[in-house]
């Protein structure tokens, strides 16, 4: 039987957390280019994310970059480093432009995770 990849459905329940998050009194020694956004359902297995694009932009409304999804629900970031410095708002958009998921991602984290 072959495992097949669960596509994500248009309802957002508005869930999603920081999968690492730096204590404020721990300071980083060393930047990494690489921030991650993975889309996963309630169990963690992700989603068949092929055709999806994923956009951060600041609080302010600064574009910050778009990527495409792989099809194993991971979109990469290289232009934005870990952990992040400040608050980050992320927007899914499957291949039509329609918009899926709308996140607000804390700062000092390295990766995020969208549930559901």
């Amino acid at each position: 039987m072959k495992n097949k990849l669960l596509l994500p459905s248009s309802v957002d329940r508005g869930q999603g957390k920081a999968v690492q998050r730096i204590p404020a009194n721990i300071k980083p020694t060393q930047r990494l280019t690489r921030f991650t956004v993975l889309w996963v359902n309630n169990a963690g297995v992700p989603f068949n994310t092929t055709g999806f694009t994923c956009q951060a932009r600041t609080l302010g409304g600064v574009f910050l970059g778009t990527v495409r999804f792989d099809s194993f629900g991971t979109a990469v970031f290289n232009n934005i480093f870990t952990p992040t410095n400040r608050t980050i708002v992320i927007r899914v958009f499957d291949r039509f432009g329609v918009l899926f998921r709308t996140r607000t991602v804390p700062a000092r984290v390295s990766a995020y995770a969208i549930i559901g």
